[in-house]
């Protein structure tokens, strides 16, 4: 069976480029190696939107907008500080970003895992890409390795491959598994795509169990908690360090919201709780940043929109797929925020589904702080205060995230875990 990936999201990125100072009669040289220096982008003045395609003496902006959605341009000229090399009266800047972390992708060959993988190589904070799958993957490996950007790429195929893949490794996303199709159940999907995440998550907590885990397969509200367990069995389970990857509710939110209201993307803040399936994702419209004014048929009609926006790409692409570009872009945005908490980013925040103690439930998703142990902080204050048709979307997707919980806990205790 081949791993693909399951998942959506949307959102807008960040269009940068760089530009060279030299005069225009110039004639063409060469920056010899020796003449290079190097640049790290230390928390928090390093680049933090996607930017390697290219550098130089000036950085210009198309777009306000990023994976974070708050980064201004000034913010993006000032990470940069380089140093000058002269050469006949010209001159000439090469950056090369001391990018020092290590990432595998489990299931790279998918749908979800190739745009993946290009958006994590142009991270400049990504040192080593090392891309998993049982099939397809070293096609993969080879168009990626040609990108210009700093990171270096390798493939590795097969069960007998894994552990290889995943060694030294500081952070794992997981977007094996098969999408969600037309006329699919939970169910359906809950079966193929539990065991697939049990079996690569046996590997991690053989191979690397202090790497941040991000799990991007659905059913998220199940394959979490079996993360979890299988973890606990290995006898490695720090709960700092699973995470489900929420944040497509997150930017789904951001864009239909700013849509509606005709505000400016980049601008705006909608924190998304509960899970990550149907009703469990309770986007809380009461407290958009900025604030906004919405009545009770628009609050329902974007809740509603928000909790069925897989569902919709799903029919959109009419059996030829389930959410995969979106889902790609804020895994992206996802990692990137872990790789800043990692590089020592002390303001970092995102949504996440992790073992939470904010409800009743093991499992919630919510607003936390990242930092480089992991979760820092679980973010109570979006929970206080809730208008009262949220309050009453909040209990009723317990029952339908408890089940889910169940069920993924007791999977992993049915299944041996491999010694």
């Amino acid at each position: 069976m081949k791993l693909t990936s399951c998942k959506m999201a949307a959102a807008s990125t960040a269009n940068f480029f760089t530009t060279s100072t030299a005069p225009c009669n110039s004639k063409p040289y060469m920056v010899s190696k020796s003449k290079s220096f190097g640049l790290r982008f230390n928390s928090p003045n390093y680049l933090r939107s996607f930017s390697g395609l290219k550098a130089a003496t000036s950085v210009n902006s198309e777009s306000e907008s990023s994976f974070l959605g708050k980064e201004s341009t000034a913010a993006l000229r000032d990470s940069f500080a380089p140093k000058a090399v002269k050469q006949n009266r010209d001159t000439v800047t090469r950056f090369q970003p001391r990018a020092s972390f290590k990432v595998a992708i489990l299931g790279a060959a998918g749908g979800i895992g190739q745009p993946l993988a290009l958006l994590i190589k142009m991270s400049p904070l990504v040192s080593t890409l090392h891309l998993y799958d049982i099939a397809n993957v070293r096609g993969v490996t080879a168009d990626l390795s040609h990108c210009n950007t700093p990171s270096q790429v390798l493939d590795f195929t097969g069960t007998a491959e894994l552990p290889n893949s995943l060694k030294g490794v500081d952070v794992v996303v997981i977007p094996a598994g098969v999408p969600r199709k037309p006329r699919m159940t939970r169910d359906d999907l809950f079966n193929i795509n539990a065991n697939i995440v049990k079996d690569l998550v046996e590997a991690v907590a053989d191979t690397c169990p202090d790497a941040f885990i991000h799990i991007i397969s659905n059913p998220v509200n199940s394959t979490v908690p079996i993360a979890a367990e299988v973890l606990k069995q290995k006898g490695v389970y720090d709960p700092k360090k699973l995470f489900g990857v929420t944040t497509p509710d997150v930017v789904r939110a951001n864009t239909f919201v700013a849509q509606k209201k005709n505000l400016k993307l980049i601008d705006v803040d909608v924190p998304v709780v509960g899970g990550h399936a149907g009703i469990t994702i309770l986007p809380l419209l009461s407290k958009i940043k900025p604030s906004v004014s919405l009545i009770d048929e628009e609050v329902e009609e974007l809740t509603v929109r928000i909790q069925n926006a897989r569902t919709e790409v799903v029919d959109a692409k009419a059996g030829a797929g389930s959410a995969t570009l979106s889902m790609a872009y804020a895994a992206a945005r996802f990692m990137e925020s872990s790789l800043r908490a990692l590089d020592g980013d002390s303001d970092v925040y995102e949504c996440s589904y992790v073992q939470s103690e904010l409800t009743e439930l093991p499992f919630f998703a919510s607003r936390v702080k990242l930092g480089k142990n992991g979760v820092e902080a679980v973010i109570p204050s979006d929970l206080q205060g809730l208008t009262e048709y949220e309050a009453k979307a909040l209990e009723a997707l317990k029952p339908e995230l408890k089940a889910s919980i169940e069920k993924g806990v007791a999977f992993a205790n049915k299944q041996p875990v491999a010694a």
